[in-house]
């Protein structure tokens, strides 16, 4: 039985990070496709050169993806959630001051926004230098750019098509085909190490700083294309919630030194083929014509799974942007029975696919959409290393801190270096994370000016209002529910709905579902009764947290005849607010998402002017 149980441990722990080959490494283990290829079009191809640029995208990948992601970020967790709102929500309670904790805001929708905007160039720059390698096909040479843009589009729509079959579905089908790509990755890179074993030399990172302070300003455009190898970091952070932490760091120990190698081994095809400039195709069609065809076919593949690591994280983003409540609420549906954290967002989906291919089609061709790649994932990256080191120095973890603040230098030197292609495309990362960026300020402030509005009733008032009219008004039969997120002041809707409207049951609950700081937890009960026929009911469960509310409320034993929930109606002329008032109208309200039973539900409206 004990060694079963091992067997079975094991073999489970092997299938989860097959499906984290599949679910979170996509984006990162396509780079090699284009990374070497971009870089080395900048620069003379000499010895030096190539080992110096090698030894960064070594040591970038050990450093940033490594030992800031895999390491120090996923370290603060607790069960094995990431991504920018989470750690906003780690180190909010360790913030005293109201300054520093809207400094911590404004940082977390900086970085929510950019995470979007490099969320539309993923798949596009993906899918885009797969396809490119049809041109290399023998009797396709005259393939042109409108035809593989044509193709790209396709593939695009067709991945995005099949989101709402589940991540965890995706994962099954996608991680063996990962596994596939990395072992080809490692056997092509070796292959190629021993024509030309001098490249093991950019081990070195030695190399690498050598590189950088003897080339000038040609090495700070250099690195601006070497963070094309760290692409893919924050969505594999972001992706923890649907695995979980342990999977994803055991898949690591493969794919870092798949990727290792087959940089090195494009280094030594780079050396000993003077005329090459695709790298990895022509690395490939080098060792054999008949498996390039079929190459190719495998490339097209990862990058479609490339992209689903990216969409896969956004939808994981957007949760957690619901249930903090930066972003409005948004149709999610639950697409595995095991696991609640798989979801799918439609309304999200669709709006990335069609960013998605109108990137496509205006920058045609992957060596240009390179140009506008890093600045959005550069931004992102400084981020979350300002926000690591700011929660290892208040939890007095001052050695992690220390190395954190180190890595977090280097993201803000790769950032520097990615604003020098700000005027040849980088401008683009900034408009796509305007979008987000706008919608989320705008509800923020909204929200905050309509809280500012509403005339909510002190509860000691209303309880003197209610005991009148409890006394001398004929009551309903049943049960009713009342939506309050803090009775102590009550929202006017519910003082509407009994004193004027004169609708009062003989069993009236107060529901408050609160979200808490900490990730995970849920629990509920009644509180106290608060007058004859009245009493309240809270449910407090953390911001990763997918709850079923009907469920708990069936566990208590309440069976509602009606649920009233609050609705704003707003009024304004100005730009901003009507902006606002779309939004808020378009999004499903607050109990659509937790989804109550629609029969049951009664919107009450309240005019508010803005």
């Amino acid at each position: 039985m004990g060694v079963s149980g091992g067997d079975g441990t094991s073999r489970a722990a092997a299938l989860d990070a097959v499906k984290a080959a599949g679910l979170v490494f996509g984006d990162i283990g396509t780079s090699p496709i284009y990374t070497l290829t971009v870089i080395l079009a900048l620069i003379p191809r000499t010895e030096s050169t190539v080992l110096g640029v090698l030894s960064l995208i070594v040591w970038s990948l050990f450093l940033i993806v490594t030992v800031q992601y895999a390491w120090l970020a996923m370290s603060l967790g607790k069960k094995g959630e990431g991504g920018t709102i989470v750690l906003r929500e780690l180190l909010n309670p360790l913030l005293k001051r109201a300054r520093s904790r809207n400094a911590l805001l404004i940082l977390t929708v900086i970085g929510i926004s950019l995470l979007i905007g490099d969320g539309v160039i993923t798949p596009a720059i993906s899918i885009l230098s797969a396809v490119e390698g049809v041109p290399l096909i023998p009797g396709l040479e005259a393939t042109g750019p409108d035809l593989l843009v044509l193709l790209a589009a396709g593939i695009a729509i067709a991945l995005f098509a099949i989101q709402r079959r589940g991540t965890e579905r995706v994962a099954f089908a996608f991680g063996p085909i990962m596994v596939v790509w990395f072992v080809v990755l490692t056997v092509s890179g070796l292959i190629m190490i021993v024509q030309a074993p001098s490249v093991l030399l950019a081990l070195n990172p030695l190399l690498g700083i050598g590189f950088l302070f003897s080339n000038g300003l040609a090495s700070f455009l250099v690195l601006a294309s070497v963070v094309l190898c760290v692409t893919g970091g924050e969505a594999l952070y972001a992706d923890m919630g649907h695995l979980g932490r342990d999977p994803i760091r055991r898949a690591w120990r493969f794919v870092f030194p798949a990727l290792v190698i087959n940089y090195l081994g494009q280094g030594a095809f780079a050396l000993t083929h003077p005329g090459a400039s695709s790298f990895l195709f022509e690395m490939i069609l080098s060792l054999s014509t008949y498996l390039y065809v079929p190459f190719v076919l495998l490339s097209i593949a990862a990058t479609v799974i490339a992209s689903q690591a990216m969409i896969s994280g956004l939808f994981s983003i957007v949760y957690q942007g619901i249930t903090t409540r930066l972003l409005p609420a948004l149709k999610v549906d639950y697409t595995s029975a095991q696991l609640r954290s798989q979801i799918y967002i439609d309304s999200v989906n669709w709006m990335l696919l069609g960013a998605v291919l109108f990137v496509m089609i205006l920058f045609r061709e992957s060596r240009h959409l390179a140009s506008a790649y890093g600045l959005a994932v550069t931004g992102t990256m400084a981020l979350t290393g300002i926000l690591i080191t700011t929660i290892f120095l208040r939890r007095h973890r001052y050695g992690h801190a220390a190395l954190a603040w180190s890595i977090t230098l280097v993201d803000f030197l790769l950032l520097g270096a990615s604003l020098s292609k700000f005027s040849t495309g980088g401008y683009w990362s900034l408009v796509l994370a305007a979008v987000p960026m706008s919608v989320i300020l705008i509800f923020l402030s909204g929200q905050k000016r309509l809280y500012r509005s509403f005339r909510s009733v002190p509860l000691d008032r209303f309880l003197r209002q209610y005991r009148e009219v409890h006394d001398t008004m004929n009551r309903i039969s049943g049960t009713a529910l009342f939506l309050a997120r803090d009775v102590e002041r009550m929202p006017p809707y519910i003082a509407r709905t009994m004193f004027v409207n004169n609708i009062l049951y003989q069993d009236n609950i107060l529901v408050s579902i609160v979200v808490e700081d900490t990730p995970f937890g849920v629990v509920h009960d009644f509180k106290r009764n608060l007058a004859e026929g009245l009493r309240t009911f809270e449910i407090r469960h953390g911001y990763l947290e997918f709850v079923d509310v009907v469920s708990i409320l069936r566990d208590h034993g309440i069976q509602e005849k009606a649920i009233f929930y609050g609705l704003e109606e707003i009024v304004t002329e100005h730009l901003v607010w009507r902006i606002f008032a779309m939004i808020k109208r378009n999004a499903p309200t607050f109990v659509q998402f937790y989804r109550l039973p629609a029969d049951h539900l009664h919107g009450v409206s309240t005019r508010i002017e803005m």
